[in-house]
């Protein structure tokens, strides 16, 4: 059993926001933190807007977004997280800046609450260091976006994590309408191990002239039933996140082959980072 009642996310962008989401409508009495109060609002304007749409898709009754509302709490305070069961950062993909949360938020949280990072490829082990004796509660707890669509939660252990926490954790993401799936704590785990190569492939077979963009994506649509080309995907992801992330495998793995293609590089430069800005491989006005 997770014996979880209270869920505590750290960040309010679109993971955190997303976490969140799905958090209070599992029945979880749910905190969203974030320094910022204006993302916050921005957060609680989009549940909004998506649980109003559910409810005009038939996908949940008035009622229940009501109740989901009532469970959702968003604070620019870090003392209101301090009676979560859990707590669940996803704030921006650096060990720095993760760490210095973990060393703020450990001491102030009960003596068996579980510490996870929302992490896609940092080391699990690593981000732990910065909690000290609370290592056997560290864990990661990788969703994907959009987090209220996807099922798979990829659950990591670090070194030190206990039996137990990963319990818990396995059990927590089920009640949460999840499918939570281990992987070993390596840079990328499972997922971005096997994706991000696979999309580094295909901007090489584009700066290569092997094919144009859009029949890369094509031919990976239609050849191996993908919903959307690894080149899209990039654009979804961005382009300078995969090129992070790309850089976080290189260095965690020792190994070059998973540095990122110069065409991808050149594009993060001259600011064509996806869906965010527009403009990445493809066009989106």
């Amino acid at each position: 059993m997770h014996g979880v009642e209270r869920v505590g996310v750290v960040g309010s962008g679109q993971m955190g926001g997303g976490i969140a989401q799905v958090a209070a409508m599992s029945g979880f009495e749910t905190v969203v933190y974030d320094l910022n109060s204006g993302a916050l609002e921005k957060c609680k304007a989009l549940h909004d807007k998506l649980l109003a749409r559910a409810v005009e898709k038939g996908k949940m009754s008035a009622d229940d977004v009501k109740a989901t509302k009532d469970r959702l709490t968003y604070s620019d305070k870090l003392s209101d997280l301090h009676e979560s069961d859990i707590v669940i950062e996803a704030v921006v993909e650096r060990a720095d800046v993760k760490k210095d949360l973990f060393k703020s938020l450990v001491g102030n949280l009960s003596g068996d609450a579980i510490l996870a990072s929302n992490t896609s490829s940092i080391s699990i082990t690593d981000l732990a260091t910065s909690v000290g004796d609370a290592a056997d509660r560290f864990i990661g707890m990788h969703f994907f976006n959009p987090v209220p669509v996807m099922k798979l939660v990829e659950v990591i252990n670090g070194l030190a994590t206990s039996k137990q926490t990963t319990e818990r954790v396995l059990a927590l993401a089920t009640a949460m309408g999840k499918t939570a799936v281990p992987a070993n704590d390596r840079a990328g785990f499972v997922s971005n191990r096997i994706l991000m190569p696979m999309i580094n492939e295909a901007f090489y077979a584009w700066m290569e002239g092997v094919a144009e963009p859009e029949h890369i994506d094509e031919i990976m649509k239609l050849g191996m039933a993908h919903p959307m080309g690894p080149l899209r995907l990039a654009d979804f992801i961005g382009l300078d996140t995969c090129v992070h992330i790309m850089e976080v495998m290189a260095e965690g793995l020792n190994n070059p082959r998973y540095r990122a293609c110069p065409l991808l590089k050149q594009l993060v430069t001259a600011g064509r980072l996806g869906d965010k800005t527009k403009h990445g491989v493809f066009r989106y006005d």
